[in-house]
This record gives C-alpha cells, structure tokens and sequence, in this order.
C-alpha cells in the first residue's frame, strides 16, 4: 500500500481506545483515589422541603469513634463559597442567595445542614445520623402552577417565586409577523390548535455518583472531581474564595457518564474544598446513589401551553408558546437558561412564517434543575411533534404529510428561520424516505387500520418525530447576546514527540463519549500517522489548562474544530523545514498521507522525520523555533443543526393498558461521521433514555415535598431487557460551519424519541377520544385515558395561569 493509499481514518469503525480500562475496571474513578492521611466526609441533609434551622447539636457526632470535626453552615465564613449561576436571563431575574450549606433555612429536601469529617467513610456516615438539628418546618411550594402563582411563597424573603420572565416575539425581532394576528386570523378562516402539554421532572441517573477529593497539602490546591466541567469548576472556585487560578488544579478523571448531570459546581464540591482548605488534610466525599437521585440537580419540569394556527388545508401560519419551567429551590448553573435554549427550536424544521415564546421561570422549594441531555430542545421539540400530529388529524392527513407540507424543502437551504438562526444545511425528505422503507410504513398503517376494522384488543399505533436542533453550544458572541456567563470557543494543542509519535491535548472533558477515540482518528488523517500513535489527553486543567468542557453535543463540533486547527498549524510549521531538509523551495513542497514531498520528484520525508530532526535542531532554517507543537482556539461563527426522522410502532393492550413496542427506525443526518461505531452507541444510548421519559421515568414528591422516587426501586430505570433492537441509519448533508462537516449526535436521540413514542402511544388510542396522555404513559394512565376518553390520561390540573411581562424580558 503506497502512502497515498493508506486507509483514511474518518469514517472508520474503530473500537475505542477507552473501552478496555473502563470496561475491566482498571481504570481511575474519583472515588478509587487513596492519598495519604486521608480524611472521609458525610453530608448531613435536611428531611424536611421549608424549614428554618432552630439548632444544631454535634456533641454526640464529635464523640463518635473516629471522628476528627463536625462542621456547620455557621463554622464556615466566606471559605465556604457560594453556588453560582452563570446565565441571569433577564436583567431583574429574582435569584435566591446560595450557599453550600446554609446555617438559617433549607429549601429542598436533602439540603446539606451539616457535614461529617472522619478517618473512614463508614465511620463519616455513622456519626452523621447522631448528629441532631431542630427544624421548624414552614409550607413548602410544590406544585409548579400554585408556586407560579405565589400560593406559597419558596424563599420568604423574596417575595416572590417568579424569577424570571423572557421573550421572543418574531414581529418584535423582525424575524417575522405577530404569532396574536396569525391565530387571531385563523379562528374565523383556518386552524386554531390548543394543546397543554407535562414535561415531567427527570433525574440524570449516571453510572457513576459524584466523588470528590480535594489535596491540599502541595504547592496547589488539587480537586479531583466526576465531573463535565474541570475548567469552570477552576474558574468558580478562583472566581469567588481569591484564590488564584495558578493556584488550583481540578482534574477530572475517567468520569462515569453525565448526561447533563455533572454540569454543576456542586455543594458537596464547595463544602469539600473548605474542609480541605480549614483542616490542610485530603478529604474525599463519594454520595450514595440515594444521595445522588434525591440531591443531584434534576431535569425538565415545565407545563407547555401552546397554540398553533394553520390554513384550512394544514400550511401553518402561526405559533405562540408560553411555559412555566420549574428552576427548584435556586438558580442553577444554567438552569434558568435551559428553556431559552428551547426557545429557538419550537419552530422546528417547520416554515413558520410568526412566532412568539414567553416562559416563567418559578421557584420552588424541591431539588433544583438544570441541563439533561438535550438541555431545553427535547421539551420543545415534545411540544412541536405532539402538536404537528394533532393539526393532520384536524385536516384529516397523515402526519407524514403535514409534516412535508410544512418543512424546510432541502433546495431552500441555507434558511434562516423565524427565530433568526440560520440552519446551514438539511435534507428532511431524505431521511424520510429512507426512515419511511426501512420501516414499512405502508404495510404497518395497513396493519393498523385492519386491527381497528376487527375490534382487535391490540391495537397499534405509530408515532412520528422529524426533529431537528442547534448543538455545539457557542458561538461566544451570540451567548453574549443572551446574558450567558461564558464563551463557547475550544482550545486545542498538537504536540509531536522527538519520536514521532503526537500528543492531543483538549479542553473538552470526556465522560463517555469517545473523544480519545475519534480525535485520535481525527489527527491521524490529518497528520497521516498511524492511529495507535495518537494520544489525547484531557480532563487536568495543569495538562490542559484552557477549555470549556463538554456539553450541549459541542466535544466534535467544535473542540474536533481546533483539533484539526491545531494539526494544520503543526503541518505549517514543518513545511519550511522539511523544504530546507529537502533543500527545495518551500512553494514546491506539498504535503500528503504524512509525508512532505518536492513536487515532480521522489524526495520525501516522513512527519515523523521532521519531528526528530526539529529535536535535534542541528540543521534548521535560520530563525525557525525548534518545535512543532501548536495550538489553536476556535469559536464557531454558527450553531450545527442535525436533524433526522424517528419512526415508532407501540402495540397497546387496550384491556390492561400494557405497552409493547413493536418497532423503532431513526435515519440521522449528523453532517460528516468520523466513527460509525461510537456514532451507533450514542444514538442507541439516547434512544433509551427519550424512550424512559415516555414510558417510565418520573421524579415524584409527596405532599410534604419528600421525594418518593428517591430509589431505583421507585425510579424506573429501563434495562436492556426492556428495550428491543433499533433500526438506525443515517443520511448525510455535510455542515458548512466548521472543516470536518459534522454536525453532533450525543443528544440526537433523547430529543427526537419521546415524541415518536407518545405519538405512537396516543395514535394507537386515538379512536377512543385520546388525544393525550401524560408522561410516563404507564399502562394506567393508558388504561384510565381509555377508558374515560381521554381524560383520564391527560392533566385534569388547573389551566396554566397567564403572564404578562413584568420586567425587561429579552
């Protein structure tokens, strides 16, 4: 095989190089690190949702076996920091103090009052069940509309549980007309559609807990964390205790998943760098899985009330849609910002020609929210693909069809949408196509339409989700439009080794996905150099010192970005040595498959050649530095817009309500693929966890605010005997927004599933009168809602209450 035939490297299944230290164990978790005279940590939580503290005793605690302190709210000062939250939507956003550990009140169920230092972490928990807190419980807002309307207020010295309240209204924005004329229009000459929909609250439930351990006996302060965010944990912790950033190293080891869920500078993190910090011993704090489910931010929790106008034969003519998002007991990260993500994808793959979106952001006082996989798109992309099907049941018209009426056509891109982005690139009628053979559409609508005719007590439904949405969180300066705290570029360094092996150095944080795989692939093209020679290194802000970590499906699309960067730097600064090596005129230098090479000729040499001589550095050009390490930032000038089309057939037990699914086909256009075997795991993976808010998943609090689905014995988990064999697929429509032509695939299938189940679910019992059944679609809740026409499956809540805008909105 000549060097011009060496097999490219994109698009290449390879097993990823991760896999054998994860999968056999012999890895390094947080919780497996062991430094010397280590001390252990055990949190002590409140029981109750609204209390004030009346009194702490620790005697009992500090006099058990082993025990070295026991600390308070009231022992720390400003050592103990504070919680941020790094994206005030609004300029007047009500946004509650919050401390690590408070010393006056709780406002959730699992709050920490108290924390527990002791030479073992079984002796650490012991002593934390002596120690005893006086509570005097106040009324705790719960339920999401009572609590938006001020029924009970969650934090009494505000006043208020409205934190904030953003618009965006296309004839304001002049990205197009009022969504008020378009349904005021189409109630006397067209299609008005009025739907409220339940996004319920979810749990990021990772493989691994959260683990911390924090060193502070060296020349640093040393955090090791499970955690997506090593960079900004630095940041958060120099940002608010004085420390310089020099000063502190956060390290993320192999990280055991987190789905959004690790996107946190957590409490426990807090409270474990001031103990370090006021002790100057390592301590290390591991929760339970317990722990993790009940205080662990969660996802979701939004009531959706849209509507939706159209011309009489289906042409869509307006939307508006108005939230209620529950943020819990405080602010996340960016937890207030999670349905403002959302915002921009309501309308979809769909040519809305007016649009208006106003959301609620309410405090209450349970667990609080922020990013789950898909971070605001899977909700709105729920309320778009539930909605569509009702409008081609009004016009009488498949749902496939209404959807092809409505949808970006692929000749019209680049289109800029009624929200202003701009979507680069897309094929829906593609994916369709093949999504439609690969399921046998046809022969299934047959199939159902032969059940019904028969009285069948199965009947099946099918279930339609044509998704599309914005990834690659950036770029900075359309996040600083939106008041977010940060940026959304990605650094990258390419180092050669005096023996020609290459070095990645990447400040997007893996915990899961495949980065040292797929850079790895990445770079070997690039360079031309055998994959088993590339090395990534991530997660250690000392080897890796600028990132901004991993989420919103971002790792590829842009951190891959400044990868391929930063390798074409390192090929530019070879050519003038190898031109002088070669003793040939640099213009006549070209570069391929690794090897520079003067043009007409057979004279050549290998990247790997260049790279000892520039360490030797005995005959280099005159002025040319002796190295070829570079580095490279990129910031995306747009988002990645991968879509697709998800394709579902449920069969329903209408006599008990029990789900069978009978099928799933997903065709995926996600631009350029550079591992079709980690591309399959992602989609497979997300596919199950939308799959879960359809049918199994929900976190439920009593009436006290105790959460009852606090284990997995109550929390629904699926297993893979719970799920059936996906057919997957993909079209390609390479983006034009960065080199590679991807487009991300981490959240594609969360967002795009739950729709295609609940539709199919609600297609399967629409004969009935259903037109909804909220999540999860138990087979009670499906057995009620047949029973009663629907009304036993859906909300009978009250209507969700009416906002105006009570401050500057956006």
């Amino acid at each position: 095989m000549t060097a011009t035939e060496v097999e490219n490297e994109i698009g290449r299944d390879r097993r990823r190089k991760e896999d054998q230290r994860l999968i056999t164990g012999r890895t390094r978790w947080t919780d497996n690190i062991v430094l010397p005279g280590m001390l252990h940590l055990a949190m002590v939580r409140s029981p109750f949702a609204h209390a004030n503290i009346t009194s702490i005793d620790t005697s009992a605690a500090k006099a058990a076996p082993n025990v070295v302190t026991v600390l308070t709210g009231s022992d720390f000062g400003e050592e103990l920091g504070v919680c941020i939250n790094a994206w005030p939507i609004t300029p007047d956003q009500v946004t509650p103090g919050h401390s690590p550990m408070p010393s006056d009140r709780v406002a959730f169920a699992g709050e920490i009052v108290a924390v527990v230092v002791a030479r073992s972490a079984a002796e650490a928990r012991d002593a934390a069940e002596l120690v005893d807190v006086e509570y005097d419980e106040l009324p705790a807002a719960l339920d999401l509309k009572k609590a938006a309307a001020d029924e009970t207020i969650a934090h009494p010295d505000l006043g208020t549980n409205k934190s904030a309240y953003w618009v965006f209204d296309s004839a304001e924005a002049g990205t197009g007309g009022s969504a008020d004329e378009a349904i005021a229009k189409a109630r006397t000459d067209g299609i008005v559609i009025e739907r409220e929909y339940r996004q319920q609250r979810l749990i990021p439930a990772f493989m691994e807990p959260r683990s911390v351990v924090v060193d502070p006996t060296g020349e640093q302060y040393v955090m090791y964390s499970a955690t997506q965010i090593p960079h900004i944990v630095r940041f958060a912790l120099a940002a608010t205790t004085g420390v310089p950033e020099s000063k502190i190293r956060v390290i993320a080891p192999d990280v055991g998943g987190g789905f959004g869920g690790k996107l946190q500078v957590t409490p426990e993190e807090w409270i474990a760098w001031a103990v370090g910090r006021r002790l100057g011993k390592p301590v290390k704090y591991t929760e339970t899985r317990s722990e993790s489910l009940l205080s662990g931010h969660h996802g979701r929790d939004q009531w959706q009330k849209l509507t939706l106008s159209a011309e009489k034969d289906g042409t869509v003519t307006g939307f508006k849609v108005e939230l209620l998002a529950d943020l819990g007991a405080y602010v996340a990260i960016v937890g207030g910002g999670v349905p403002v993500l959302g915002a921009f994808m309501f309308n979809a793959i769909y040519k809305f020609p007016a649009y208006h979106f106003a959301v609620q952001t309410v405090l209450t006082n349970k667990t609080w929210t922020d990013a789950y996989r898909g971070a605001g798109r899977p909700e709105a992309t729920y309320a778009i693909e539930r909605i569509m099907d009702e409008l081609a049941v009004e016009v009488g018209v498949d749902p496939l069809e209404i959807r092809e009426k409505n949808w970006i056509k692929h000749e019209e891109f680049p289109f800029t949408t009624v929200c202003g982005l701009e979507y680069d690139t897309g094929n829906y009628e593609a994916a369709t196509a093949k999504a439609k053979e690969m399921f046998g559409y046809d022969a299934l609508r047959a199939e159902q339409q032969q059940r019904r005719d028969s009285g069948d007590p199965v009947q099946l439904g099918i279930g339609i989700s044509t998704f599309t949405e914005m990834c690659g969180l950036a770029p900075s300066r359309v996040l600083g439009t939106l008041d977010y705290g940060a940026g959304g570029w990605e650094h990258a360094n390419v180092r050669m080794t005096p023996l020609g092996k290459v070095e990645v150095v990447t400040g997007a944080s893996a915990h899961g996905q495949g980065h040292e795989t797929a850079f790895s692939q990445i770079v070997a093209d690039r360079l031309g150099v055998p994959f088993e020679d590339v090395e990534v290194l991530h997660g250690d802000t000392q080897v890796a010192p600028r990132g901004l970590d991993t989420y919103g499906s971002r790792s590829l699309v842009v951190g891959g970005e400044a990868v391929v960067r930063a390798a074409d730097k390192v090929i530019e600064k070879a050519k003038p040595i190898a031109a002088h090596l070669l003793e040939a005129s640099i213009d006549d230098i070209d570069f391929a498959a690794g090897r520079f090479s003067v043009r007409g000729t057979d004279q050549g040499l290998g990247i790997a050649e260049i790279a000892t001589a520039v360490f030797a550095a005995h005959n280099l050009p005159d002025g040319v530095e002796p190295t070829l390490d570079s580095d490279a930032a990129y910031d995306p000038v747009n988002f990645s817009f991968p879509h697709g089309t998800h394709l579902c057939a449920m069969e329903v037990d209408t006599e008990t309500g029990a789900l069978t699914m009978r099928k799933y086909v997903c065709v995926d256009d996600i631009g350029t693929i550079i591992n079709p075997l980690i591309v399959a795991g992602q989609v497979h993976g997300g596919l199950v966890q939308g799959i879960a808010q359809a049918l199994w998943e929900e976190a439920v609090y009593d009436d006290s605010g105790t959460l009852v689905s606090g284990s997995f014995v109550d929390y629904l988990l699926p297993t893979a005997a719970d799920t059936i064999t996906f057919d997957i697929d993909h079209t390609t429509s390479p983006s034009t927004t960065n080199s590679l032509g991807t487009k991300g695939v981490g959240e594609a299938g969360t967002i795009a599933s739950t729709p295609a189940v609940v539709n199919a679910v609600v297609d399967a019992v629409r004969h009935f009168g259903v037109n909804d059944i909220q999540m999860p679609c138990t087979p009670e809740r499906v057995w009620r809602a047949i029973r009663t026409g629907g009304k036993g499956g859906a909300t009978t809540e009250a209507a969700m209450p009416h906002f105006e805008a009570e401050g500057e909105g956006a």
